[in-house]
């Protein structure tokens, strides 16, 4: 895990504010249930504009760094079996590899549980990158286009870059945990805009169970 990870949960706790929901699940195929809900954009006060708009530009690559060997053989052997699971989605290895190398990054980066956010997305996107859901949320993570106005630099066209998609839905979901003192289904429903509700929340954690790994020593 890299260091990134520390200053980012530093940054975006302990605020309480009004933060607008991102909309939830993207358009998968005609007749398939969507999770996207009415969501309103609301005012963000000013220290936590600044500390998600600093999560948001912080330009750290996503390269892994490890303290120990044994860390670095279980994120590869984590990224073997992910690689695998996702053949049916990107057929392409070099294009999982990419693509689940960010979701790590990001994911730690944020404090948050990576086969969560990998739970997410398949629920969200199904992994479709250029994913657009019918109220206009973009990309992996399902993420409306007015936050690159609120905490980013206003190109909306960037949502569907990979890294600036997965990393702006880690740094939100970040913030709706820590505004729920770490309750992951109340901030799941902040999410989706449907706080307090089971349906999207109970999907994510289904899907979540899909990319879960245990790492073992060897």
């Amino acid at each position: 895990m890299t260091s990134a990870a520390e200053p980012l949960h530093t940054a975006i706790t302990r605020r309480n504010c009004l933060l607008p929901p991102l909309l939830g699940l993207g358009l998968l195929s005609i007749g398939e249930q969507s999770w996207a809900g009415g969501q309103i954009e609301e005012p963000l006060i000013d220290s936590v504009r600044t500390a998600l708009s600093s999560a948001v530009h912080n330009a750290a690559p996503p390269i892994p760094e490890f303290a120990t060997t044994e860390q670095r053989l279980n994120y590869l052997r984590w990224l073997g079996a992910m690689s695998e699971r996702l053949k049916r989605k990107k057929a392409d290895l070099e294009t999982r590899k990419e693509f689940l190398q960010t979701v790590w990054y990001e994911s730690k980066r944020a404090g948050l549980d990576v086969a969560l956010v990998l739970g997410l997305i398949q629920v969200e996107s199904n992994f479709r990158k250029y994913a657009v859901s019918v109220v206009g949320a973009r990309g992996y993570m399902q993420v409306m286009p007015f936050w690159t106005r609120v905490i980013g630099d206003g190109d909306a066209g960037r949502l569907f870059h990979m890294q600036t998609n997965l990393r702006f839905g880690c740094v939100i979901l970040r913030h709706y945990l820590d505004r729920e003192k770490g309750d992951m289904f109340l901030a799941l429903g902040r999410y989706n805009g449907s706080r307090g509700k089971p349906q999207y929340p109970d999907a994510v954690f289904a899907n979540k169970r899909l990319w879960e790994f245990v790492a073992t020593a060897k």
